[in-house]
């Protein structure tokens, strides 16, 4: 009885969550929408998963046909993440079948927008740029400022740099989405009596060593498209540099993580760490540096 009323209580969720897509919030309940569903989907067998969610699409459905297709979006994810969940899968194959699920949709649903119904990502972004730099220009106005910063070709570049990097922003916003459902769903199926397994510890966190090689080659990329025109490579570089960046920040993160363990410091120690290594990317020197060479394994020689 309990468990039931516990996934009745999710599926009110579920429609709250929904119906704020169109309001000034959904920056926020954009990336809780699939924690409900993967939360069902486990707690429940399929039937029953229909039977709850079926009620909450006829109430969005009748209210605006848009909730609909907005909770078909980010319905697939949370099947993916519910299912591995269902088979205990580690936290790591959870969150790269969910990531995939994302991506994959994005991919699907750009595809499709071109080819049927006539999308123009470029005139769109171009829209955006300048819906966002307006109220900058205008604030720039008096003192003159915006006038030798927001040029016409200025605005155009920016608009080709925010193009080339939609696969970056496609690419992240997955991966969020993915990991903070994955770290309120946890807990949660946990406390209704599903095991979940955790990710690893954050003092464990690796990345291969390969990735050094990889940032190599594109940093050797990017030097050689200072006077090229080849716009195919120049996307390639602007988006897996910060990609490998970030990378490396995990890394450099975990490192603190480890050294805090390892010398019995205050817990607090790597979460002030975090701040100038998200702030200053030239700390990611330390990432780098700990996958390059065994710092890990010196200190723990250090210790005995």
């Amino acid at each position: 009885m309990k468990q039931r009323w516990t996934t009745v209580v999710w599926s009110v969720i579920y429609l709250i969550l929904l119906l704020s897509l169109l309001s000034g919030f959904s920056i926020v309940t954009a990336f809780l929408l699939i924690l409900p569903v993967a939360i069902l989907f486990t707690a429940l067998n399929v039937k029953s998963f229909i039977l709850h969610i079926l009620p909450v699409w006829l109430v969005v459905g009748f209210i605006h046909p848009i909730y609909v297709m907005l909770a078909a979006y980010f319905l697939i994810p949370g099947l993916v993440m519910g299912y591995m969940y269902r088979k205990r899968a580690p936290a790591m194959r959870v969150l790269k079948y969910g990531m995939s699920a994302f991506l994959l949709e994005m991919l699907l649903l750009l595809t499709v927008g071109t080819a049927f119904f006539q999308l123009n990502l470029s005139e769109y972004v171009d829209e955006i740029v300048k819906m966002t730099t307006a109220p900058l220009q205008e604030m720039g106005v008096n003192s003159g400022v915006a006038g030798q910063i927001w040029t016409p070709e200025n605005l155009e570049m920016l608009s080709q740099r925010t193009m080339q990097m939609v696969p970056f922003a496609m690419i992240i916003s997955s991966f969020l989405m993915t990991v903070v459902t994955h770290a309120l769903a946890r807990p949660i199926l946990n406390s209704m009596g599903y095991s979940v397994p955790a990710l690893k510890k954050a003092r464990e966190w690796r990345f291969p060593r390969s990735l050094i090689w990889y940032y190599l080659l594109i940093w050797i990329m990017s030097a050689a498209i200072k006077d090229s025109s080849n716009t195919f490579i120049e996307m390639i570089v602007l988006n897996a540099m910060p990609l490998l960046q970030f990378c490396f920040m995990i890394q450099a993160l975990g490192f603190f993580f480890y050294l805090t363990h390892q010398k019995k410091w205050h817990p607090i120690i790597p979460f002030l760490a975090a701040i100038p290594i998200v702030l200053f990317q030239p700390m990611i020197i330390l990432g780098i540096l700990d996958l390059a060479f065994p710092l890990r394994q010196s200190i723990s020689n250090k210790k005995r």
